[in-house]
């Protein structure tokens, strides 16, 4: 098989694997053991491009004549066992399908976390305006209204401080995903 027959046949395998992902998501582990893919990626499509850059190693070190016998033995292997297992995830996803489902498997995709933050701190800035409205109502009430206009703004002052900690974990969150893929 000639290189440019199995750079055809990783970029339908990246169409492939595309298609999988959006419809099944992340798996809740690594799809590979980490001496095949260096990524712990839990999606297909970074496993298919980091085959495609053991493709671009071998091409780019045999274009400049830099290939040994036993680096081309190493990568070729490599790429084999890389597509292999690629091929064998995709035709296997009917199995899949029915395997009991880890909790992490519903776990949301990080688009979906980027717009739950956007909600949290549209809701922070509202709570924060609320509480500077009760602070201004509890300096501004009479002395028998003093103790409702103190406890409205203790539970606003709770609510906000909730929610910055609820945006906190999920930029937390955020943050680990996006090292981690």
């Amino acid at each position: 098989m000639q290189l440019q027959d199995i750079k055809i046949t990783l970029d339908n395998l990246l169409k492939q694997a595309a298609v999988v992902d959006r419809q099944r998501g992340e798996h809740h582990q690594a799809l590979f053991d980490s001496r095949l893919f260096h990524s712990k990626s839990r999606l297909l499509v970074p496993c298919v491009e980091e085959a495609k850059a053991t493709l671009d190693s071998l091409m780019r070190e045999q274009a400049a004549e830099k290939l040994t016998a036993q680096r081309a033995e190493f990568l070729t292997e490599r790429l084999v066992a890389q597509i292999q297992a690629i091929q064998r995830e995709l035709s296997t996803q009917s199995i899949r399908r029915d395997e009991p489902k880890h909790y992490h498997h519903f776990r949301k995709s990080i688009n979906q976390l980027y717009q739950e933050l956007a909600q949290h701190q549209e809701w922070e800035r509202r709570l924060k305006d609320m509480v500077r409205a009760e602070e201004l109502a509890l300096s501004q009430a009479s002395f028998h209204q003093q103790s409702q206009a103190q406890q409205k703004l203790i539970k606003t002052e709770q609510r906000l401080k909730r929610c910055q900690e609820s945006k906190l974990k999920l930029e937390k969150q955020i943050t680990f995903r996006e090292k981690n893929q």
